[in-house]
């Protein structure tokens, strides 16, 4: 087991959504805090929270997770505040809007730069520090878009099937290596957060009807809390779990594409079709 108590957790994508979950709820439990994101102004509101709550070591640091070298202050910063540093979550995330020839060459490697560059360039930064630890361990958040890729989703689904790449194959070399580090891979379904209303889109997207469309539908399907997210997570990282998988539409859809890999979109399509009507209905 990783122990949460008296463990030191670098958070990144903290000042909201699961990633802010996450602060509140390893604080509880016993943690320090090193939390990481753009918006200062709410990091500054979840660690006020925290305070409130108890007396966690918590710091914040102002970080663009798509800038290797702000990744690389992070962790020198966060280290440096808390020497016994032994749990990484990679959380920080965004999305994009569009199919892929909506999308410009520089959009998506903005994307891959945050989501799946931001990862790998964190795990570099903070892995030595982790090996040095008794027991540690490392979060990246991927999706169950990591998992099915539905149309509409290229950019943000190759990303995410990039993290999940990624964790498993370098879990695979520190288990061979004995290494103390173990590391749990994150597939959310639908999370109540503000990721899809926060989208981007992309450049040939000139249907505003269309943004308007995802964000009800994503609204009406988001049926995990935050805070549900965030205990799962803490259980999963607690025992262990490789693979951590977020709300019944997660596990529903991970079974689908284990019995059909090939055809599981033509299934999930009519489900979400009927979902979308029913949700319809009720809403006159």
């Amino acid at each position: 087991m990783t122990t949460i108590s008296a463990s030191a957790v670098a958070v990144t994508g903290a000042a909201s959504g699961i990633g802010r979950a996450l602060a509140i709820e390893l604080a509880a439990r016993g943690a320090d805090l090193a939390l990481a994101d753009r918006d200062e102004a709410g990091l500054a509101a979840v660690a006020a929270e925290i305070a409130k709550a108890g007396t966690r070591k918590v710091t914040v640091h102002r970080v663009d997770i798509g800038e290797p070298d702000h990744i690389a202050a992070f962790a020198e910063a966060a280290i440096s505040a808390h020497p016994s540093l032994n749990i990484l979550i990679n959380n920080a995330g965004v999305t994009l809007l569009g199919q892929f020839h909506e999308i410009e060459q520089a959009q998506m490697e903005w994307l891959f730069n945050v989501n799946f560059w931001g990862t790998v360039h964190a795990t570099r930064a903070f892995l030595p520090q982790l090996a040095r630890q008794r027991e540690a361990h490392i979060v990246n958040v991927s999706s169950i878009f990591g998992i099915v890729a539905p149309p509409g989703q290229t950019a943000y689904c190759a990303s995410k099937f990039a993290v999940r790449g990624f964790s498993e194959s370098l879990r695979h070399e520190l288990a061979a290596a004995r290494s103390p580090v173990r590391l749990s891979v994150v597939h959310p379904g639908g999370v109540a957060t503000n990721i899809v209303r926060n989208s981007r889109t992309g450049a040939g997207v000139s249907d505003n009807a269309r943004r308007a469309q995802a964000i009800e539908w994503f609204d009406a399907a988001a049926r995990t809390t935050p805070t549900a997210a965030a205990r799962t997570i803490i259980e999963g990282v607690e025992n262990n779990r490789p693979r951590i998988l977020i709300g019944r539409d997660a596990r529903l859809m991970d079974l689908l594409q284990r019995f059909l890999p090939a055809t599981y979109w033509s299934v999930l399509q009519r489900r979400l079709g009927r979902e979308t009507a029913q949700t319809g209905n009720s809403s006159r």
